[in-house]
């Protein structure tokens, strides 16, 4: 009976060959829209943990809290204007303290100098991040030299610095050369002792795009003698002790500065949970697309209910004749169900090629990465639809009259 039925749907299906394919095609445009978004959704989630892990693993970063009004971005809205207290160096190294930090493997101090040019002859960069830190800042943010060596502690003071590959680029077309050379920063002139691997861009922001001198230095020739850091980095001595490192600080920064967490003047950012909130996020936005594009899933079914009814008037007469000559109502109803299936299946495989193909494309600079389980899924909606949407039509055809079918004109 099977093997009749799909005889008589595929006999069905070619004599109105512009009809299906027109019929599919809700079906083919959510299917390939649901694999697409999806795609793209698993490739920014990949895209965010690349980034974030490009800045350092199990870091944990220290500002000084923004205070406007009534609000404190370092703790809880208080009814007063938090006083600002300055993250010191002494700050950092307290964090450094194995009993009171057990969890905390190292930490940096950061300073950063604003609106810095680099000159190197006639080639000129304005670098996005001039910063002035200690070596073990290049540990924490998994900062690799291509040509020369990193900072050391034998450099504090010195009027040396390290060039991120994109400044590298600007001033030499050959960045292992930069190594020894004298380059100027605002008109002071720095030997080069090393040239940092690329990280690569993410998004609008260059990781490679800065230029790292010495802390003492950068006091000395951009920002003078101030006990103010910009941020403290520090790294966990595992992303499973991320939450204690963070308690951690809190404890001794709140004991250092008089505060409490209804009014800190410091905030700590956990990466971890920048990671999380970006994911969760980005799942969000992705089912909420994909849930858009299901629309169409429906609207495609909806199609094939369409013109299966109609398939079942323009067919009356041949319904009658095969009742006729002894076609039970279940041979009826598995001729037009088989049809509905096979019309949708059809629109969820060539759907299914065209998702894959549109995910093997950069999208927005976003690598879209199929999920195996949305091609079984989009398989499986595809035979739901051309069961749920052609049962009604082929009860339908199954529940006319022999006589009545052949009187049809």
């Amino acid at each position: 009976m099977i093997t009749e039925a799909v005889r008589f749907a595929l006999s069905g299906i070619s004599a109105n060959k512009m009809r299906s394919v027109l019929t599919t095609l809700g079906i083919v445009i959510g299917i390939s829209a649901v694999i697409t978004l999806l795609a793209v959704g698993a490739g920014t989630s990949n895209m965010i943990r690349d980034q974030i892990a490009k800045l350092g693993t199990n870091v944990l970063t220290v500002n000084r809290a923004v205070s406007t009004g009534g609000r404190s971005t370092g703790g809880s809205a208080t009814g007063a204007r938090t006083q600002s207290t300055n993250l010191t160096l002494a700050d950092q190294q307290s964090l450094n303290d194995p009993v009171l930090a057990p969890d905390i493997a190292t930490t940096a101090p950061v300073i950063q100098a604003q609106s810095v040019t680099a000159t190197l002859g006639s080639s000129t960069h304005s670098v996005a991040s001039t910063l002035g830190t200690s070596p073990s800042y290049f540990g924490i943010t998994n900062f690799t030299v291509s040509a020369g060596r990193l900072l050391d502690d034998g450099d504090s003071g010195q009027a040396v610095v390290v060039l991120g590959n994109s400044v590298a680029i600007d001033l030499a077309s050959n960045v292992s050369t930069l190594v020894g050379q004298t380059v100027s920063l605002n008109g002071q002139n720095f030997t080069v002792v090393g040239v940092l691997a690329s990280k690569g861009t993410s998004g609008l922001n260059d990781p490679d795009d800065v230029a790292m001198v010495p802390y003492t230095t950068a006091q000395d020739k951009f920002t003078g003698y101030s006990p103010s850091l910009s941020s403290i980095q520090v790294q966990a001595k595992s992303a499973d002790v991320m939450t204690q490192a963070q308690n951690e600080i809190q404890q001794i920064l709140d004991a250092r500065h008089n505060v409490t967490s209804a009014n800190r003047d410091y905030q700590v950012r956990n990466q971890a949970q920048v990671l999380s909130t970006a994911t969760t996020t980005t799942q969000t936005l992705t089912i909420l697309l994909s849930a858009v594009a299901g629309i169409s899933l429906l609207v495609g079914g909806i199609g094939v209910m369409n013109i299966m009814l109609v398939t079942v008037t323009e067919r009356t007469r041949e319904i009658g004749i095969r009742k006729a000559i002894g076609a039970t109502r279940g041979n009826i109803v598995m001729q037009f169900l088989v049809e509905s299936l096979i019309i949708s299946i059809l629109g969820g495989i060539v759907g299914i090629l065209i998702g894959f193909g549109a995910s093997s494309f950069t999208i927005a600079g976003i690598r879209p990465e199929v999920q195996w389980w949305t091609v079984w899924l989009s398989v499986l909606v595809s035979a739901g639809i051309g069961l749920v949407f052609g049962i009604y039509p082929a009860n339908k055809a199954a529940k006319l009259r022999p006589i009545d079918a052949l009187r049809y004109e």
